[in-house]
């Protein structure tokens, strides 16, 4: 397993993030099969309601998925989960355990990401701390956290000038709005609803990751 500091051509592209009011039960593994074959780069494993048993059995399957389509699997919030399911990785906010612990616990070559909402200076933080990729947002209006700080563009390009590290973008974002978080220097686009929560899963990570390509054009954003 190389880290994501390796090589940033492998950590570019659609990251998709489970919701179990989107995708309940066994569609659950169904819509994550789906938004693979449309070309989710990486998965992130979110579910904060369920007990324990369940979520250590559907992050177990999903670490099973992932591994047979070849895309890095990540657990939200919970290191110890994703070192039992023997996951790639884990994404950690700001009341989740720290970047150290989980780095203790997971040993030097599991990925681990850290939200970072709106502030540059958490991100420089977690760039010294050893994380491997930092995310920003919301950048839209979001669904899933509607209470979310706003984050802008001009933050993506700020941090692109100052972090080494691969930069991830999420908060509202869809087909029509994400191209204009990647040309100011988004490395991925992670979203929930405008993939997990269409009929067509398959088709709108499609969509989503289309938006990666050159030449993809996008509505301007003020």
């Amino acid at each position: 397993m190389s880290s994501p500091t390796d090589t940033r051509a492998r950590w570019r592209g659609l990251y998709a993030i489970t919701d179990p009011a989107r995708t309940p039960g066994p569609r659950l593994f169904e819509a994550v099969a789906a938004a693979l074959r449309g070309g989710a780069r990486v998965v992130q494993y979110r579910n904060k309601t369920a007990p324990p048993g369940v979520r250590r059995d559907e992050a177990a399957r999903l670490a099973a998925l992932c591994r047979a389509h070849g895309a890095p699997f990540l657990v939200n919030d919970d290191p110890r989960l994703a070192a039992e399911v023997e996951a790639d990785g884990v994404h950690l906010g700001r009341e989740d355990p720290e970047l150290r612990q989980a780095r203790r616990l997971l040993g030097p070559r599991r990925w681990i990401g850290i939200s970072c909402y709106n502030r540059l200076e958490r991100a420089r933080q977690a760039q010294d701390a050893g994380a491997d990729y930092v995310a920003f947002g919301r950048f839209f209006p979001s669904r899933t956290k509607p209470e979310a700080v706003p984050a802008t563009p001009a933050l993506l390009r700020a941090a692109r000038r100052e972090l080494r590290l691969p930069v991830v973008a999420i908060g509202g974002i869809t087909p029509e709005n994400g191209r204009v978080l990647i040309e100011a220097g988004a490395d991925m686009l992670a979203v929930i609803h405008a993939l997990f929560g269409q009929p067509d899963v398959e088709a709108a990570a499609r969509a989503l990751a289309r938006l990666f390509e050159p030449g993809v054009p996008h509505d301007p954003i003020p």
